[in-house]
């Protein structure tokens, strides 16, 4: 029988190290952190490959091409080189600009997508057209979502807005400034949509959304002079001056009055016949 002592020195032969429990934990804690930072390491990397290639595919250059081609078409639809009713021909606009027809049907869709053109099934697609009493009624609707939403918009409206609205205003005057007309209307299309944004009611966006789609064309014409341009923009700050200090009932009116008002400058340009120049009149009777 082995002695207390002798037992006790095979166990300290046989056995293993064992590490305190302080430093053993240390290590797991360790490992687990390498693991963790390798882990993020690899996120990061395939987050940066994503982005990457989705920056890759924004700037493939056929993308840039139907972009380019676009603004062409939109010029000759607003020059009315393309007139209202005209049909789109792919193969004759392909032609035309020097390309295949992939650009010119991409180019389309965004055409499509901003309601300038509309496709009829079984037809082909065709610049939008609408009748002067149609622009017209249209103009009245979208007057009283927009001062809807300017009263809205002097209620809610938080900082971070007022710097997007600071900076359109300076965008539209510095278009003024350039005679820029594109720019402008672009812009312009920003500052309502802000306003419209402000209202936080869905239904009411998306319909001022598809009135405004169908008059880009009467719209877009009006800002070819920049007396227009500065007239609108001087409205522009007027309604942003009233939203801005809180004025709810003044900057719904006067929201409300600068789609009017440029319904009537829209009107003066348009050789109209005699009926339809005296509908302004009775809509503004409706409203009183």
């Amino acid at each position: 029988m082995r002695s207390p002592e002798k037992m006790s020195a095979a166990k300290k032969v046989g056995a293993k190290p064992v590490a305190p429990p302080g430093r053993a934990t240390a290590r797991a804690s360790t490992k687990t952190a390498a693991k963790t930072s390798v882990a993020k390491n690899s996120a990061a990397k395939n987050s940066a490959a994503k982005k990457g290639a989705a920056r890759a595919t924004d700037d493939k250059p056929g993308r840039g091409l139907a972009h380019g081609i676009c603004e062409q078409l939109q010029q000759l639809i607003y020059s009315g080189e393309i007139a209202p009713g005209e049909r789109l021909n792919e193969a004759a606009l392909a032609q035309r600009m020097g390309t295949s027809r992939g650009p010119i049907r991409e180019a389309i869709r965004t055409l499509t997508g901003i309601g300038l053109v509309v496709a009829v099934r079984n037809r082909g697609v065709f610049v939008r057209q609408i009748s002067v009493r149609e622009m017209l009624e249209i103009y009245e609707l979208r007057a009283m979502l927009f001062g809807f939403a300017a009263q809205q918009a002097a209620e809610h409206l938080n900082d971070g807005d007022k710097q997007l609205f600071e900076q359109l205003l300076a965008g539209m005057d510095a278009a003024c400034e350039a005679n820029d007309g594109q720019q402008y209307y672009v812009l312009n299309l920003r500052f309502h949509a802000l306003v419209m944004a402000q209202c936080h009611n869905q239904r009411a966006q998306q319909a001022y959304e598809d009135h405004a789609k169908e008059l880009h064309l009467y719209r877009r014409r009006y800002f070819n002079a920049t007396i227009n341009m500065r007239r609108s923009n001087a409205e522009h700050r007027r309604i942003y001056e009233a939203i801005a200090s809180g004025a709810v009932d003044r900057a719904g009116k006067l929201a409300q009055a600068h789609v009017l008002q440029g319904r009537q400058r829209l009107l003066s340009t348009l050789e109209v016949p005699a009926t339809a120049a005296a509908l302004p009149a009775v809509l503004e009777r409706r409203q009183a």
